[in-house]
């Protein structure tokens, strides 16, 4: 994976990314982050490509170090209102709307995005393994979501949400199969591949 680039065009950008987009289970997070103009740090990665524990440890250094930032959870209920794509893009609207300063330039790391009032976006795929403000962002995003499902695993602790964090593994599937689908389950996806419908 090459070297993350500290800007793209712009000192003053915002970086933007969500997790738990593909997740059962959950809300989507979204972070929106601005880092300042000579900030570097040679771990900064995809948060992906780190471990629980790394991602865990810069969570407080980019808090710390960020100009500012935004995190946004958007829950089931509006998940399955306005589709995946639209929650995902709304979380990083509302993530920009928390930011103390206004960014010249937002990043975004994928290929949709909608305008955002009427400062000017690039989107770029895998753009958390390229630029450093889109990687801060997907830091913040997954661990912020993390906590979030870690917090609800204690409510319902047999589908171990504080270890596969709502995504369709079999282990969360199985538990789906044996013990039904709770308010935090998005209705509006397929729980199950054998399955059109499920009692909740």
């Amino acid at each position: 994976m090459g070297k993350l680039l500290a800007y793209y065009k712009r000192p003053n950008e915002a970086g933007t990314d969500e997790a738990g987009r593909g997740c059962l289970a959950g809300p989507v997070t979204a972070a929106a982050v601005i880092l300042p103009p000579n900030f570097e740090n040679g771990l900064i990665n995809d948060s992906k490509q780190l471990s629980e524990k790394k991602r865990d440890e810069l969570r407080p250094l980019l808090e710390k170090t960020a100009i500012c930032f935004g995190i946004s959870h958007v829950f089931e209920n509006e998940i399955d209102k306005i589709n995946i794509l639209n929650a995902s893009i709304l979380g990083m609207h509302r993530s920009l709307d928390q930011l103390t300063k206004i960014p010249e330039l937002i990043l975004v790391d994928g290929n949709r995005f909608k305008p955002y009032q009427k400062i000017p976006h690039k989107c770029i795929i895998k753009g958390d393994s390229k630029f450093l403000s889109i990687a801060a962002a997907s830091i913040l995003a997954k661990t912020y979501r993390d906590a979030y499902m870690k917090q609800i695993h204690q409510e319902f602790p047999m589908y171990n949400w504080a270890k596969n964090k709502g995504y369709p593994t079999k282990e969360h599937r199985a538990a789906i199969r044996k013990y039904g689908l709770t308010k935090y389950h998005r209705k509006s996806f397929k729980q199950l591949p054998e399955q059109l419908n499920l009692e909740f």
